[in-house]
């Protein structure tokens, strides 16, 4: 292996195991996944990714396996409803005072449990000036719209005009009061987050940056760089956490996420559970056990370190939590964070 190929996004079987991150024997099941999902691990991951891959918490979200053409029962190309609450091209309307505005579906990486991995990474992976402009004419005729997410794809991928575009044509729809972008790109692209990105965000109104991550390790010096550039230009950060099997299902491994996450001045936001997309179910944990390590998290680390855990009800019915519920009414107890029960009164 040498350093060039470290130096190159890997997007193919051959690229993986000429980066040391994929067994030659592994090529041909892993040229079947990449037909129908698409592949792309940054450099930076490259680097992170050990030569014992398989077991590597950062190889298994980004390095294809064999398993994910397995599709099992209940599991769905749009798991979270897309394509029911789609009103236009790139506009998803799943509740009342917020959408989705995604103008790529394109990332600099591609997580192997990805909900929309059926969408992303096509050849028609950008919103067009015509979409762009009816999507846009979509938030301005409905003054119920409160906030915007910026979503899709990574929408840090844009060049810095087009986002600051878009982000300028948000600022100006007088009832959106709240721009969020949803990006992995601080950790998993962190170059990308130059001075002139970070300007592109800028807004009269509330912009906030939701980081995906998933492990600490992800939290390299240069993607803590990139978020200290983001947060350094008066923009708060939240976080957004998969929990997966093998990555971090553990309390410790979670524990360790949510404070460097906190360190790093990102606020842990959601601890999602894996949607029920097609060919992941090799990293669903039981919902029993998410629940249990939430409550351990609480035990263990500050509130700055919780996440509310939460999954997405297949069909496009929401986002619900289904986190441990320490109110007893019948009892008339609550449970600490140590299991111990104690009495209260309901009022």
């Amino acid at each position: 292996m040498s350093d060039s190929t470290r130096r190159r996004t890997a997007r193919s079987a051959a690229d993986l195991a000429a980066a040391g991150v994929l067994a030659p024997a592994d090529r041909a099941a892993i040229d079947r996944v990449a037909a129908r999902y698409a592949v792309a691990i940054t450099p930076e991951l490259l680097e992170l990714i050990g030569p014992a891959a398989q077991d590597d918490p950062v190889a298994r979200q980004f390095v294809p396996a064999a398993a994910e053409l397995a599709t099992a029962a209940g599991e769905l190309a749009d798991p979270i409803g897309d394509g029911a609450h789609s009103p236009v091209r790139g506009v998803v309307h799943r509740y009342p005072d917020r959408v989705l505005l995604m103008p790529l579906l394109a990332c600099p990486v591609y997580c192997r449990f990805c909900f929309r991995r059926e969408v992303v990474g096509g050849t028609d992976a950008h919103l067009d000036e015509a979409g762009l402009a009816a999507a846009l004419d979509y938030v301005r005729d409905r003054p119920e719209i409160w906030e915007v997410i910026l979503t899709g794809g990574d929408p840090l991928m844009l060049p810095p005009a087009r986002l600051a575009a878009i982000v300028a044509a948000l600022d100006a729809i007088p009832h959106v009061a709240v721009i969020r972008v949803h990006s992995r790109v601080p950790v998993t692209d962190p170059r990308r987050v130059t001075p002139a990105l970070v300007e592109a965000l800028d807004a009269a109104k509330a912009v906030y940056v939701a980081l995906h991550c998933n492990h600490a390790r992800e939290l390299t010096e240069a993607a803590r760089a990139a978020c200290r550039r983001i947060t350094a230009a008066g923009i708060p950060m939240l976080a957004q956490t998969v929990l997966l099997k093998g990555v971090n299902d553990d309390a410790d491994t979670l524990e360790a996420l949510m404070r460097a996450l906190v360190a790093s001045r990102v606020k842990p936001y959601y601890l999602h559970h894996p949607d029920l997309a097609p060919g992941t179910g090799h990293f669903r944990t039981e919902l029993a056990a998410g629940r249990e390590l939430a409550r351990s998290l609480r035990a263990r680390a500050s509130g700055l370190c919780q996440p509310a855990y939460v999954l997405d009800i297949p069909g496009g019915h929401g986002k619900v939590p289904v986190g441990p519920c320490h109110w007893d009414e019948a009892a008339g107890t609550v449970e600490d964070a140590h299991g111990r029960r104690h009495p209260y009164p309901p009022r």
